[in-house]
């Protein structure tokens, strides 16, 4: 049965009209109940919560109608943006092993309530490592896009104050937010939250942030999927990762995905037969991101001086102008 917080929730979502927090408390009123081992009134609810989004949906469809977005209120709103992603795991160019820890996560989200029926919790604290560019973000708006939640990412500079209570108290808000509304929430750039305690020119405020952070991390039965980001892991304290179910590692792009990076990006233009080998060399070390862009340059510098076609010497220079930046 729902909690006394559930109700509150429900009637204030239901008073400011907003439908997606609505349904998402009734479901986890669902899952609360399906625990419980009411079933039946469970699966009733969920069937219930399903045809109302689909008469919703049908409506939002009509022309000149807008689609009702929920957004964060209050004090919350300086510290979330909210998005409804429409990418999907197959927009994504990654590694094997990357695309099958995330489809794992995928179907554990989905199938959370048989899991908890037989007292087991589906993956929800994922931590993304990797350089930038890698497809971290990209990830977390894909899981979020595979489940049909709304992607929420936390602003580290509207929470992290010079007064540690200030920050804690904000963080409280953010996961507050996190056990009401079901949704992806991504705590990207986590290092600045969770950098090592041990550090000798670390302040003991900040340390205190951490530890506020860690404790936050561990509360119980969030329906949320968590994701926090990083490009330097290295910074992290230990403690953060021993409180993910899954730590995903984004390394740079093979040859073999660099080359489905740019045939992707390059699918809507007349291309020469390149020189996969030279395109490989000139890659290397540049991430999926920085890949893409030089893909980029390479076709609207072709369109640009009229050439028919893209050839490997547009892309090598392209590439090595990537390198080139970042080196600056």
């Amino acid at each position: 049965m729902p909690t006394a917080d559930h109700v509150k929730a429900l009637v204030r979502s239901h008073a400011e009209g907003d439908d997606t927090r609505f349904y998402s408390i009734a479901l986890q009123v669902a899952a609360r109940a399906a625990r419980s081992g009411q079933s039946r009134f469970a699966q009733e609810l969920r069937d219930l919560v399903d045809e109302l989004r689909k008469v919703e949906g049908r409506k939002a469809i009509a022309p000149g109608r807008p689609v009702p977005v929920a957004k964060p209120r209050g004090e919350l709103a300086d510290l979330l943006s909210i998005s409804y992603p429409g990418t999907r795991m197959a927009d994504l160019v990654l590694e094997d092993s990357v695309r099958e820890q995330l489809l794992r996560v995928i179907a554990e989200q989905r199938q959370q309530d048989r899991l908890q029926e037989q007292g087991f919790h589906p993956l929800r604290r994922v931590l993304l490592l990797g350089p930038p560019g890698t497809g971290k973000t990209m990830s977390a708006k894909a899981l979020a896009g595979e489940l049909r939640l709304p992607l929420f990412i936390i602003r580290l500079d509207g929470i992290i104050t010079k007064f540690m209570g200030e920050t804690a108290a904000k963080l409280r808000l953010v996961f507050d937010a996190l056990i009401e509304t079901r949704g992806v929430y991504l705590f990207d750039e986590v290092d600045a939250l969770g950098g090592e305690r041990a550090r000798s020119n670390d302040v003991g405020e900040i340390r205190r942030v951490l530890n506020s952070f860690l404790q936050f991390l561990e509360q119980d039965e969030p329906e949320s999927l968590l994701i926090a980001a990083t490009n330097h892991p290295e910074l992290l304290d230990q403690a953060m990762f021993r409180r993910f179910d899954a730590v995903i590692e984004y390394p740079l792009p093979s040859p073999e995905l660099t080359r489905s990076v740019i045939r992707n990006r390059l699918a809507n233009v007349s291309v020469s037969r390149l020189a996969w080998k030279r395109i490989d060399e000139a890659a290397a070390g540049l991430s999926h991101a920085e890949i893409t862009l030089a893909a980029e340059r390479a076709a609207k510098d072709t369109i640009l001086v009229g050439n028919e076609k893209v050839t490997t010497g547009v892309l090598i220079e392209a590439l090595n102008e990537r390198h080139a930046r970042g080196h600056r």
